[in-house]
């Protein structure tokens, strides 16, 4: 069988060949953006006159029949036909005539999978966005029970300063209220178009590429046709955003690992995203945590293999270029499952306030507050360091914690101690002072979860 574009040529390339360089194993996946573009495309063929009303409304008509088969999941795609334009192209002829060779008028492949791309990508980028917001209000969820819980703060894996829970949860809102706002100002990149900067020159045909990229919902188009085929910024954006976001999900994962480890009992995941042990009937492993942790890598892969592909291309377009949508489709499906999982894991976890309780009993966190009250008392915060630094010590070769030591020890440190230094130290009364903008102090806690509140009913009020 003949190819679409084989008139040059004497020979065909051998089956091996063709399934090497063919891209409709994986590009089928953009049958409805591609079929959207040409609706598109051809109404504005017939807006300029370029097609008559009866050829334009016997293609629309043909393309809306593959449509419903798509949906029916009924379309047969050929590897001769390399990719998903010219296989749709070949079933539109088959199903309309030679009048659906005319499709093609005025446009290129390489304008259309441009289009194609940019259509998936800002439908997924905002299907994304949702799932972002989701995860934020399972972790919401879950500070609102927590505000006045307590758990040890860590820098270096070490014990630090007792925090709210609910606080360290919100770290995670903020870091993915950053990523929510990289994708949505990727959209700015994305929301642009292609349509009808032909294979790299522009056309001869009068077409009207703003009414195409109107009718796409686009913002605007491509202001010049050798950028337009050749950019791929807008999915290396989009790679990286999400790289960036699977870091964030790959950290809480981390901590939630280590939370629900017999060493910690911080917590203890839902059943639903815990799997046992072939051979170990005690098992309960976080494996869903740990496959978010470990698909964080594919992302990281996708973004680096682009940024190769792209290095080294001369303008335009490129057959290097056909290596830009499968770690793109694959960057979307692992981080919108990764999303959808995530969300599920924090809504459902089960949280062991009383081993947090007495984790922050049973270690120095404390041992900031003594400093900071000795330099509220006049003493320079470098000498109060030294001090409390010999009372740790003295603690630690006693076998007990700052709060077990009596006050005749404190005023032989210091004559700046008193009797309130014990309830200062009380871990709650820790966490309580410390409200400064952002801190941990429950007032600052509540606040923040005010903030959050707000931000979250922006997305309710959008989708509705």
């Amino acid at each position: 069988m003949s190819k679409l574009w084989g008139g040059r040529f004497t020979k065909t390339a051998e089956e091996w060949v063709d399934a090497f360089g063919a891209s409709i194993g994986f590009d089928q996946k953009l049958v409805k953006e591609d079929l959207t573009g040409s609706l598109a495309h051809v109404a504005m063929l017939g807006k300029c006159g370029i097609l008559p009303a009866d050829e334009v409304e016997q293609i629309t008509e043909g393309l809306k029949t593959l449509q419903k088969k798509a949906d029916a999941g009924e379309l047969e795609f050929s590897v001769q036909n390399e990719d998903i334009h010219l296989n749709l192209e070949k079933l539109l002829i088959d199903e309309i005539g030679p009048v659906g060779g005319k499709l093609h008028t005025g446009r290129s492949r390489n304008d259309q999978v441009a289009t194609d791309m940019h259509l998936y990508l800002r439908n997924e980028t905002n299907e994304i966005m949702g799932a972002v917001r989701n995860v934020q209000q399972a972790l919401v969820n879950q500070a609102k029970q927590h505000v006045e819980t307590l758990i040890p703060g860590y820098t270096h894996l070490q014990r630090a300063q007792p925090v709210s829970f609910a606080h360290h949860l919100l770290a995670y809102f903020w870091m993915l209220e950053r990523d929510f706002s990289r994708y949505e100002d990727s959209l700015k990149r994305v929301n642009i178009s292609p349509l009808g900067a032909g294979a790299l020159a522009g056309t001869t045909f009068p077409i009207d590429r703003e009414y195409s990229a109107e009718l796409l919902g686009f913002d605007g188009i491509y202001q010049n046709s050798l950028d337009a085929v050749s950019d791929r910024d807008f999915i290396v954006e989009f790679l990286s955003s999400s790289a960036t976001l699977m870091m964030h999900l790959s950290r809480l994962c981390e901590e939630l690992i280590l939370w629900s480890s017999q060493e910690f009992q911080f917590i203890e995941m839902d059943d639903s995203f815990a799997t046992g042990s072939s051979i170990m009937p005690q098992k309960k492993n976080p494996d869903m945590a740990e496959l978010i942790r470990g698909k964080t890598g594919r992302v990281y892969g996708s973004l680096f293999s682009l940024l190769t592909v792209l290095k080294g291309l001369p303008l335009a377009y490129n057959k290097d270029m056909q290596e830009d949508k499968e770690g793109m489709f694959d960057a979307v499906e692992t981080v919108k499952g990764s999303l959808n999982i995530f969300a599920g894991m924090i809504d459902t976890m089960t949280v062991n306030n009383e081993t947090m309780e007495k984790a922050v009993h049973q270690d120095f966190s404390n041992a900031t507050e003594l400093a900071d009250y000795l330099a509220t008392k006049g003493m320079p915060f470098r000498e109060a360091h030294e001090v409390v630094g010999k009372l740790v010590l003295t603690a630690i070769e006693k076998g007990v914690y700052l709060l077990d030591l009596t006050i005749e020890e404190y005023k032989q440190a210091s004559d700046l101690f008193s009797e309130d230094i014990f309830e200062v130290l009380q871990p709650k009364t820790v966490v309580a002072r410390r409200n400064s903008a952002g801190g941990t102090g429950f007032e600052q806690v509540k606040l923040a979860l005010t903030k959050a509140d707000k931000i979250l009913q922006v997305k309710e009020e959008t989708l509705a």
